[in-house]
This record gives C-alpha cells, structure tokens and sequence, in this order.
C-alpha cells in the first residue's frame, strides 16, 4: 500500500479528548519541486516550523494522538483554505475580493518562502496545484476531522492544538505591545475557536512552565483554527507558536544548545494540555 501523506503517532490508549497537530514541520522536499525553484535548499526551508513535531511528540505518551506531515509548508500550506489560490503563481486560478493572504504570495500553494523570496519563475498549471491539493492537503484534513470526530465520539468534546513555530523577527512588529517579547502566542481567534476557560488554563499551564505568554498577538489563529473551532459545538481549537530562538538556530536551522531542555520542559507541558481533554474543565463538554 501507498505510504499516507501524513504521519500520525497515536497512543497505546486513547484517554483524553485532546489531538495535537504539527501541519508545518514537514522536510521531505520533492526532488521535481526542488529542481523547479529559483532559490538554493537552505533558502527553501525558511517557512518550516522546523522541529515542532519534536517538541509535541510526548503527546501520545499522554494518551493523545499527533498528526503532522512529511510534506514542508513550501510545497503546500496546511493551514490555508484549499481555494486560497494564488492567480500570480497558478495558470487559472482567479480571486474573488482581497484576500491579503494571496496577495502576499502565502496560499494554500505558496509563492513566496521567508521575507518575500520567490518559489520559482514563472506559473503552474491548475492540473499542478490541484494533483498537490488532492495528495497532500484533503488526506491531511480528512484525518485531522477524523481525529476530532473520535474524541467527540469517545468523549463528548474535542480540543485541537495547532502548533506552529514563529521567527523571532516576527516578534518585532508587535514589541510595543510587551513589556518582555513573549515566547509563546496563543490563538483562538480572539475567543471564536475557543472557550475562554480553555484558554485561559492553556496560559496557565506555559506561564507556569516559565514562558512568557501573549494571546492573539501577533497571531490568532489561522485557516485550522477557524475551520475546527466550534466551541457552541463542544470543539475547541488553539494555535500554539513557539518562538523558534528559543530551541533553535534559525539562519542555520539546527537545534540550539538549549533543545533538549525545551524539549524536556514541553514533555511536562503536554502531560497538562492532555489532562485537559479528560473533562477537567466541565464547561468544555457542554
């Protein structure tokens, strides 16, 4: 049988509402796609999330399942709608109103990698992008909802945690806004993709780790969040990124001297995410 286009990491027993997804970190670049870009492989795996799926992947340690993907954010976006697509980029495709998204060269099929640098010259076919879409990106969402569906099966409810890494760059547009940067953002869409409980004990559970925290600033949630978060429905979804300097070297993108320590801090973190999804928070299951 075909290899699927994700990997998914599940536990001996599933015992906790929560489900844990990495749809960034994938690294196994196509060699056809890396012969048709422009840029050189280090340039081209400046979007990854690099290692986040490393950081996660005490969860089905915990009882939760880990869904992430081999496929890099460069050859398709995860966290995007499937008709986010880019007319500058795709022979075809057309945009109805502004999507800011698009127009920055980030669709479901990016343009653009890190700071702008395009992909490669010139356009795909739609025959192209939509081959991408139906190998990679509908395998991907199908098992995410597939996960979501257990845990309302199994438990009544279901919390999604989307987790992502951020450029420290990023940080800068907003350090008015902060005292001290923070290292861990949390988005639900300003409360749309979750209850506020939750969220406020996903705060508690990274501050009492020892990491400065921010809510929905400068990201609150993306294409995943809005399409699973449905608190009236008993379905919570948050974005967790992690400032990638703190774990990591990003110009090099190799682990830094403290990943292992992060690593270890997350393993007790994820053991608090999941106690979540086992109703300890009653108001989630209503």
């Amino acid at each position: 049988m075909p290899r699927p286009p994700f990997v998914l990491s599940m536990p001996e027993v599933r015992n906790t509402a929560t489900v844990f997804a990495s749809p960034h970190s994938g690294r196994s670049y196509p060699w056809s796609f890396i012969r048709s870009s422009q840029l050189d492989e280090q340039s081209i795996r400046s979007s990854e999330d690099a290692f986040v799926e490393q950081l996660f992947a005490a969860a089905p340690e915990f009882g939760a399942p880990l869904l992430s993907t081999d496929i890099p954010r460069a050859f398709v976006d995860l966290n995007r709608a499937a008709d986010e697509l880019d007319p500058a980029l795709i022979s075809g495709a057309r945009q109805s109103g502004h999507n800011p998204r698009i127009s920055s060269g980030l669709g479901v099929i990016p343009r653009v990698v890190a700071n702008g640098r395009e992909i490669r010259s010139g356009k795909m076919s739609m025959l192209e992008a939509r081959q991408r879409l139906e190998q990679y990106y509908f395998p991907y969402h199908d098992k995410l909802a597939d996960l979501l569906d257990q845990s309302h099966a199994l438990f009544g409810f279901a919390l999604l945690f989307d987790c992502h890494s951020m450029p420290h760059e990023a940080l800068a547009v907003t350090s008015y806004a902060f005292d001290k940067k923070p290292e861990i953002v949390l988005g639900d869409r300003f409360g749309a993709a979750c209850l506020p409980d939750l969220v406020e004990a996903v705060d508690e559970i990274f501050t009492g780790a020892g990491l400065r925290v921010s809510r929905n600033l400068p990201f609150a949630g993306a294409h995943v969040t809005q399409k699973y978060g449905r608190p009236s429905r008993g379905q919570h979804a948050i974005q967790i990124e992690i400032d990638r300097s703190i774990y990591m070297d990003e110009a090099s993108l190799r682990p830094n001297d403290d990943f292992a320590a992060i690593c270890h801090m997350l393993h007790d973190v994820v053991a608090e995410l999941t106690e979540l999804g086992r109703g300890s928070l009653q108001l989630a299951a209503e």
